[in-house]
């Protein structure tokens, strides 16, 4: 599975999240890291696209993947830790780290692979 396909839905699910978090509740922790978050990884989903349809991999855009995910991982389970509160933090925190370990491996893997093309 190539990345762009699960960084581009995440990235707009954060996006999403925190609107509705500043909206709900007038969170600007929420709004920027909601936003902030979201558009770097749709940002690096495009760029893997690009890479994609190149034939290459982005590593700057797997860089970038893991390095978001990792840290939305790390500030998302330190918010758990202070409310116990499963929604939103717990499960961002979960999702979150299901895609570092993704990124990891597609880093480990070598990125993207393509096939041969046949003639």
């Amino acid at each position: 599975m190539h990345d762009f396909c699960f960084t581009i839905p995440y990235g707009l699910i954060l996006v999403a999240g925190g609107i509705v978090g500043y909206a709900r509740k007038g969170s600007t922790a929420s709004l920027a890291g909601g936003l902030g978050t979201g558009l770097v990884l749709l940002l690096a989903g495009y760029l893997s696209l690009q890479a994609f349809h190149k034939r290459k991999n982005s590593y700057l855009a797997l860089i970038l993947e893991t390095a978001c995910a990792a840290l939305l991982t790390w500030v998302m389970v330190h918010r758990y830790l202070q409310t116990s509160k499963i929604m939103p933090a717990g499960v961002v925190a979960g999702i979150s780290a299901v895609m570092t370990v993704f990124y990891l491996y597609k880093i480990i893997t070598g990125g993207n692979h393509f096939p041969t093309k046949s003639e």
